[in-house]
């Protein structure tokens, strides 16, 4: 099986580095490993939605960590991304409620609409579809995650929506 390496520009900004920073002074000096969870999501949206083994190393040099600290934390929690990932990323919650609600079958017609297999990016790298663990939404069932948001009570004629609205340019991604 051939692995993939993908590439990526590591570009950590004044401003990032200030917003980096912030979050670490929120903890004990000796502590600085404690800002790791917010400080990847900074670099992570800072980096078009992924973190490369490269960029892994700098946050552990910025936080005086090893290597293998960053990479326990991101290999554990789907909320990382290992690799590149669409501008679009629907996330389905694929636990109990949702499943027996339609998610995996939701999940399938997304694909099916967006001409890609899960955990695949579409070749213009608009959209990516993922399953994921509980989102904590059962009442909402199915539901999936878009950036921020989510999107609930699923239905194919919501995913169309969706999908338009995202090719429109109409979608929110972020509450910043």
């Amino acid at each position: 099986m051939e692995v993939k390496k993908y590439k990526q520009n590591i570009n950590i900004t004044p401003e990032l580095q200030s917003r980096i920073d912030e979050l670490i002074s929120h903890y004990p000096a000796d502590k600085s490993k404690s800002a790791l969870l917010p400080v990847l999501h900074e670099v992570q949206d800072a980096h078009d939605n992924w973190l490369s083994a490269e960029l892994m190393d700098k946050v552990a040099e910025i936080l005086n960590i090893t290597p293998i600290e960053v990479y326990e934390v991101v290999t554990f929690y789907t909320m990382y991304n290992q690799k590149p990932v669409g501008k679009y990323m629907f996330e389905f919650c694929l636990t109990s409620c949702c499943g027996i609600r339609g998610a995996d079958d939701m999940m399938e017609y997304a694909c099916e609409k967006l001409g890609i297999a899960p955990g695949e990016t579409t070749p213009d790298g608009m959209f990516s579809v993922v399953g994921v663990q509980c989102l904590g939404a059962c009442g909402y069932a199915p539901m999936m995650q878009l950036g921020d948001f989510y999107k609930e009570h699923l239905t194919r004629e919501k995913i169309d929506q969706i999908i338009e609205d995202c090719k429109a340019g109409k979608i929110i991604l972020h509450d910043k």
